[in-house]
């Protein structure tokens, strides 16, 4: 009974870590993509950062007035609305963030690539911050500022992510030519902003893909019961019988997340190496522990 019950509290801090090495991993991939490919190539890009810059173009306001007071309030409303959990790892993607900047510049001082395409250090750039940040997002992180509109409207709205901040960021972007005076800076800005949100949905969608066992098995309880310890998925028992054989049987219906299927067929080997698996892919599922229902 002890081992059962320590069982899952390991799975989930391994779980957890995991979210924190991913969350790492994404904001390198996109402290690359800014500083390598954005910031030398003089490409403006959006969120709270692009605010402050056009009030300090604008009135000479130094950034960090800006810059802190709206993330402090987004960061508010992060916590009312998504919860600790999401605040807490956005907190380390930001901190995370910070201490690679100044790392990822001294490695590549000197470095220019793309100095005369400008457009390909969009795509480059573009593509590596967004795939940095659909990591995050999928370990349940966020970068902050407009991030957290658009996980606060996802939950409550049928609007994808890269939506949300593709909007945010045009007029933050658009904003900018009235201080920069320069349409060219703005257009490299438009093609970056809705390259990185094309990005950043293919990555959260592909990390949000779910599937669909059927398992049949005669030990078919004892792997219902590790399957709901964990990875804590439901478990329904379907009452069947073999045509052929006229055997009363039992099958388990299961419903996971697609990044769950090596726990799943880890326990079923572990306990039945015999059993009849059958695994799907499906289009959507809604409900509690997957995507919640929206209605416009």
């Amino acid at each position: 009974m002890n081992a059962k019950i320590k069982f899952p509290s390991k799975q989930v801090a391994i779980h957890e870590a995991k979210d924190y090495i991913m969350i790492t991993v994404g904001m390198i991939l996109y402290g690359i993509g800014w500083t390598v490919f954005l910031l030398p190539n003089d490409i403006t890009t959006g969120g709270v950062p692009g605010i402050a810059s056009i009030v300090y173009f604008a009135t000479g306001l130094p950034v960090q007035y800006i810059y802190f007071p709206i993330n402090f309030t987004l960061l508010l409303l992060a916590i009312r609305i998504l919860g600790w959990k999401f605040s807490i790892k956005t907190v380390f993607a930001v901190f995370t963030l910070t201490f690679f900047l100044p790392l990822i510049q001294r490695m590549t001082q000197g470095l220019t690539l793309l100095h005369d395409q400008p457009f390909m250090a969009c795509v480059i750039g573009a593509s590596f911050c967004g795939i940095g940040i659909g990591i995050t997002f999928s370990s349940n992180g966020s970068t902050g500022g407009t991030d957290i509109i658009a996980a606060i409207i996802h939950k409550y709205r049928e609007i994808t992510l890269g939506k949300v901040i593709l909007i945010c960021d045009l007029i933050i972007i658009t904003s900018s030519y009235f201080v920069l005076k320069d349409w060219e800076k703005v257009v490299y800005g438009y093609v970056t902003l809705y390259i990185c949100s094309f990005v950043l949905d293919q990555v959260v969608n592909s990390f949000r893909q779910s599937v669909q066992f059927i398992i049949i098995s005669d030990k078919y309880e004892e792997i219902g019961k590790r399957i709901n310890l964990y990875p804590h998925r439901g478990v329904t028992i379907i009452n069947a019988s073999g045509f052929y054989t006229g055997k009363e049987i039992k099958m388990l219906f299961i419903l996971a997340k697609k990044r769950e299927s090596g726990i799943i067929f880890h326990l079923i080997k572990e306990i039945d190496p015999n059993a009849f698996v059958s695994q799907s892919a499906v289009i959507g599922v809604y409900g509690k522990g997957f995507d919640h229902i929206k209605g416009k």
